[in-house]
């Protein structure tokens, strides 16, 4: 007499189901936070590519009205740091060259109790630049600012072209901000006085990702300044 062996049979399952149970699993709080990284991913590649797709001029001009010299913190005692530093020094050599009669320094008090235009300046100054041919705009706490209030002060002399010197990671987002002035202009790099690291230079890049990711859906409409 032979024993009769049942066998359990696993029902088989459509893909459509198996997905659907995923998705059951998952939660609104799972497709929340994956709906979060997607757009964070979208905004960050929307940045990236807007930094390799800037301008870097729209005129043919080689001698322009002024060099407007972009901002940076002053170290805790008030002197120029190595990125201030560096931007006021070629701004002065594009001076020597001929380049423009002018400066303007842009830049408030966005650190401790120094003004960054008042600081480069002083830099300025000290390299042999005239204060006849200084301008100091103390009021800018960032890059929409520092466009928009150095814009005034152009149209307000009847000044109508400008280099924009800044350190070169700086200058596509700088690039991206001049494009919406009524100015001619072209934007110049600063050389850094002090070799960077590679990482340096990678953190450099990747907080200004963020930033122009931040400029193209927020600062652009909310920080709009009308020279």
């Amino acid at each position: 007499m032979t024993s009769a062996r049942t066998s359990k049979i696993s029902p088989v399952r459509h893909p459509r189901r198996r997905r659907a149970i995923k998705r059951q699993r998952l939660g609104w709080r799972g497709r929340s936070t994956l709906a979060a990284f997607l757009l964070i991913f979208v905004l960050l590649a929307w940045g990236a590519a807007a930094r390799q797709l800037a301008s870097v001029s729209n005129t043919e001009r080689t001698r322009f009205d002024a060099i407007i010299v972009l901002g940076n913190p002053a170290d805790r005692d008030g002197n120029p740091g190595p990125v201030q530093l560096a931007r006021v020094t070629e701004a002065v050599h594009e001076y020597e060259r001929g380049v423009a009669s002018r400066l303007i320094m842009t830049g408030g008090m966005t650190r401790g109790s120094f003004v960054e235009a008042r600081v480069m300046a002083r830099a300025a100054r000290a390299q042999g630049i005239p204060d006849a041919a200084i301008l100091v705009e103390p009021e800018a706490k960032d890059t929409v600012e520092n466009a928009c209030y150095s814009a005034r002060i152009m149209q307000a002399h009847g000044w109508a072209s400008a280099e924009v010197v800044s350190s070169a990671y700086h200058l596509p987002r700088a690039g991206i901000i001049f494009s919406h002035l009524p100015l001619e202009w072209r934007t110049h790099a600063a050389p850094p006085l002090v070799p960077e690291s590679a990482a340096e230079r990678a953190t450099g890049t990747a907080l200004e990702v963020l930033k122009t990711a931040r400029y193209l859906t927020w600062a652009r409409w909310t920080e709009r300044c009308e020279p």
